[in-house]
């Protein structure tokens, strides 16, 4: 049975540094008919739930540690009794939407999470956090980038703990990259490529954001 990608999109706000923004968030289940990997679980874990039915979750991984893409997390682990994975780099921003409640588990560069009969290999790229991770299933020719790399280029780097530099040189070295043909699966919006990103990397540069 081969693995697939599937989409849930659910609503929400995000908020930090004083402000509050209404976002649709991109929510990836990815697996087969037995297993997923749910990678951020924002908003709402109904529509996640139903979404993942009767399969066994892996894992959740979140990409980063802001509330828009973790303000799900625990429901759904208490829900699937899955394990929420996050880099450390992100603890404060976990710990600003649950002071109370820790992750399962520290997210770390390198780290694999197999599914389906693939894995996902979580790249470290700091910039819009410090703790961002993106997921590459290089069997799947897709790379998952939460805020790090959207269709049009980086994740936003004007507010607390992040850095258009550092975004910048995660893009230019770690995901830039990869095949050109990888496919871009990213935390809100549309869908890209690597190959259709790349080109723009010394406009967004020139740009500064």
């Amino acid at each position: 049975m081969s693995p697939r990608i599937e989409r849930v999109v659910t609503s929400g706000t995000f908020s930090l540094d004083g402000g509050t923004w209404e976002v649709d968030n991109n929510v990836w289940l990815v697996g087969d008919d037995h297993e997923v990997v749910v990678i951020d679980a924002a908003h709402d874990a109904g529509p996640i739930l139903a979404a993942i039915g009767d399969r066994e979750v892996q894992a959740i991984v979140c990409t980063h540690g802001h509330n828009d893409h973790i303000s799900a997390a625990v429901d759904l682990r208490d829900a699937t009794k899955a394990p929420v994975w996050l880099h450390g780099g992100d603890r404060m921003l976990w710990d600003a939407v649950y002071p109370e409640t820790e992750p399962d588990s520290t997210l770390t560069d390198g780290q694999t999470f197999p599914v389906a009969g693939i894995e996902l290999q979580a790249l470290h790229t700091p910039g819009h956090s410090p703790g961002g991770v993106c997921l590459h299933a290089a069997a799947l020719g897709a790379i998952f980038t939460g805020d790090t790399l959207f269709a049009g280029g980086p994740g936003a780097t004007g507010r607390s703990y992040s850095s258009f530099d550092t975004i910048i040189a995660s893009i230019r070295d770690r995901l830039f990259t990869l095949p050109l043909e990888t496919v871009v699966y990213t935390g809100h919006g549309d869908t890209t490529t690597i190959g259709s990103e790349m080109p723009h990397l010394q406009e967004w540069v020139a740009r500064g954001f």
